[in-house]
């Protein structure tokens, strides 16, 4: 198989599966989905590498069946990363304004002091986004440069993250063949794929809560402002199920997906499933109500915890637009509707948008970080993040992140 330049491989490395969305960029600027891979994800444990062999091997399985389907090759990828190790906090930088006029080299200045904060050894830099800019007094300036002024100040979000996670990570990728471009926050990714500029601007939160955590990102005024991790997922879910049922893991992930239900209220008393049982023992039938009953307990302590972190912050006032959710646990049936009683806002399901090709098979909240992380690499391929992993000057990653975070706002 050949290789193609403008193509872009996401790689989307979860603790339920490893899936690999292969896009390419069409003459419009948008980018054609032509080949998806999955394989089930058995070297991690909530978002962190525990098993390298395991890892690598479901990664190249991922990615030849995704380059089967796009009949091309791929030599490096986007990766996404997550896990309780994860850490968001917001800064604030200040500089004297040179020669009276806002420059580029005054914006890495201001972002390179807001950078300046005490990082422990043991942690890294994957992402600085700006969120907004004051020249003296004037407050919201999305675009500094050219304007004049003595003072400039910068709001930015530092996202940090464990070394040996984030290496890891990249280790598996190397060993697979693969170069990593770079390290993206999942749930920064996946909001690339189903948020819209006018949620983010109004004040959105998204959710993805997928098998070993649930991840969290706030946008207000079309900027990031909250991220965070909660290592709790729809793996817990599974393993309530199968013990709930006393059925296997593998059967009670397949009863999860195809008869789960949030909310009690939403079944009948006369539908019942199939449970296989344990050790050869005779399957049974049982009331679907039981396996919701189950279900919506586990469901309301995660949605708990996330209305936990946005009050301990002070952001739930700001999230005008509403919620959206999306990962592999809520496409089960009335975890939207569970999701609206508990943050009492409106909440819908996130599907990729604004992407064309094999947009059938993509439809789906499951891949929702796949499809976000190579939307990320398609805007950002030609612009090295301020991260550790690339030897690039400050200067360059800076000013070229600073101009593509600013075509996105206007």
């Amino acid at each position: 198989m050949a290789r193609n330049d403008n193509t872009i491989c996401g790689l989307d490395v979860g603790t339920t599966k490893i899936c690999a969305i292969i896009g390419e960029i069409n003459q419009d600027g948008m980018v054609d989905i032509i080949g998806v891979g999955t394989a089930p994800s058995r070297g991690l444990r909530k978002g962190v590498v525990v098993n390298i062999d395991h890892t690598v091997a479901s990664i190249r399985k991922a990615v030849e069946d995704a380059e089967l389907m796009a009949g091309c090759q791929i030599d490096s990828v986007f990766a996404g990363i997550s896990g309780g190790h994860i850490k968001g906090i917001n800064s604030h930088g200040v500089i004297a304004i040179k020669n009276r006029e806002v420059t580029a080299v005054d914006v890495e200045r201001v972002i390179d002091a807001a950078r300046a904060v005490a990082i422990p050894m043991d942690r890294e830099v994957i992402h600085i986004l700006p969120q907004e800019f004051m020249v003296d007094d004037q407050e919201g300036i999305r675009e500094p440069i050219g304007m004049a002024g003595v003072r400039l100040e910068a709001k930015v979000h530092i996202v940090t993250g464990a070394v040996s996670a984030a290496q890891n990570i990249i280790r598996c990728a190397h060993r697979s063949g693969l170069k990593v471009e770079d390290l993206v926050l999942q749930q920064m990714a996946a909001s690339e794929a189903v948020l819209s500029p006018d949620e983010k601007e109004l004040g959105v939160a998204l959710v993805d809560v997928g098998g070993g955590t649930t991840d969290l990102a706030m946008f207000a005024e079309g900027a990031i402002r909250h991220t965070s991790v909660i290592s709790v997922g729809g793996d817990q879910l599974t393993n309530d199920i199968a013990v709930g049922l006393r059925t296997p893991m593998a059967e009670a992930e397949k009863i999860k997906r195809r008869y789960g239900c949030a909310l009690g209220a939403l079944v009948t008393g006369d539908e019942t499933i199939p449970v296989p049982g344990v050790g050869g023992r005779q399957p049974r039938m049982l009331s679907r109500s039981v396996l919701a009953d189950i279900a919506e307990p586990r469901l309301e302590e995660i949605f708990g915890l996330v209305r936990r972190e946005l009050e301990k912050y002070g952001l739930l006032e700001s999230i005008a637009s509403g919620m959206v959710l999306t990962g592999g646990t809520v496409a089960i049936q009335g975890v939207a509707e569970l999701a609206e009683q508990i943050f009492d806002m409106p909440v819908r399901i996130g599907y990729p948008i604004g992407i064309s090709g094999l947009v059938d098979i993509v439809n789906s909240p499951v891949y929702a970080t796949g499809v976000g992380l190579a939307l990320w690499g398609a805007r950002n391929q030609n612009v090295p993040l301020v991260s550790s992993y690339h030897d690039v000057g400050m200067f360059n990653r800076v000013v070229g992140k600073m101009r593509q975070w600013f075509a996105e706002a206007f």
